[in-house]
């Protein structure tokens, strides 16, 4: 069966948003490659984009979240628009709350964590950096 491994684009800061998650899910990156890792003639890298990130990757459970740095010559990535929310799916309330509490610091709460109407027990919010989460725990 397939997997699905979420990609999000950063501008600038994708190292600094991969620091704050491993240090709430642990484990190692497994892969980090600058920018300046691939420049060659056909490739050019300016210095101030040099140490952004081109492909950064931290196993989570089953799944690998990736990200990147976009170059300044393709723009901004609008980090308000409605980007596709990541959902984490805990073992245990305990887990649901710690993985919550732990991402949401410095973010945007749009339902906070309890009971659902549905049955499970649920959150929803905003990052610090933009990015949109959803974390279940389902008995």
């Amino acid at each position: 069966m397939a997997n699905i491994n979420p990609h999000v684009n950063f501008n600038g800061n994708a190292e600094e948003a991969f620091n704050f998650y491993r240090s709430v899910f642990g484990g190692e990156f497994t892969k980090i490659v600058r920018f300046k890792d691939l420049a060659n003639a056909e490739f050019p890298v300016s210095e101030k984009e040099a140490d952004k990130i081109m492909h950064i990757a931290l196993p989570i459970g089953h799944t690998v979240l990736m990200a990147n740095d976009v170059p300044e010559i393709l723009g901004r990535t609008n980090e308000n628009e409605n980007r596709s929310k990541i959902v984490i799916n805990a073992e245990s309330k305990e887990e649901a709350d710690k993985i919550f509490n732990g991402l949401s610091a410095g973010g945007q709460i749009e339902m906070p964590i309890s009971d659902s109407p549905w049955g499970s027990y649920f959150g929803m919010f905003r990052d610090k950096y933009g990015i949109e989460w959803m974390v279940e725990f389902d008995s």
